[in-house]
């Protein structure tokens, strides 16, 4: 009986180690199908952010506090980022936007495609963040890692164009920003 009990238990335990292990390797292959395997969850964002590829995708990429999620329909993965680090996306817009509070790489479409621009990013106590040109993805997107923990205001400027918005990496903040209009 005891040879029975033994045997049992090998059983269930090396079951339950290939059923760890296949979830180990789904997430590999699915990382590796989507040609992001060996990349950081820092890596990932901006390798998706600045994909020219149509939107939406094939696929789903979520930008979160503290993580990207990626998934594919059966599996999804929850890649961490850098201790300290709270991804901002921003879409500046004319004319149209859109309702986004976690940034999708996957999905989100903003108005302005390659279009060049002007940003400022300070902090609420008014030290500056970043201050540089940059140009919008062909997502419509330009995002930044901003400290967690700060709020301060958003500024965009294109030619004569220019508007703010606030902004915050505090928990619970948004990742994605689509409420700066140019005027």
């Amino acid at each position: 009986m005891r040879s029975r009990f033994h045997v049992a238990t090998v059983v269930l335990a090396s079951a339950a180690l290939l059923a760890g292990c296949s979830a180990t390797t789904s997430e590999d292959d699915v990382l590796a199908d989507l040609g992001l395997d060996g990349l950081t969850g820092q890596e990932i964002v901006a390798q998706l952010d600045a994909s020219t590829e149509n939107r939406p995708l094939d696929f789903t990429a979520s930008v979160r506090e503290g993580e990207v999620l990626l998934g594919d329909g059966s599996t999804e993965i929850g890649l961490p980022f850098a201790k300290g680090q709270f991804y901002v996306s921003i879409a500046p817009y004319i004319q149209t936007t859109h309702e986004c509070f976690f940034h999708s790489l996957a999905t989100c479409q903003g108005e302005l495609v390659d279009e060049p621009v002007e940003v400022t990013i300070t902090d609420s106590d008014g030290a500056v963040l970043v201050d540089e040109s940059a140009t919008t993805h062909s997502n419509g997107f330009v995002g930044y890692w901003l400290p967690e923990g700060v709020e301060g205001t958003i500024e965009i400027t294109q030619g004569d164009l220019s508007g703010s918005v606030p902004f915050s990496t505090t928990e619970g903040s948004p990742t994605c920003v689509t409420t700066l209009q140019l005027t």
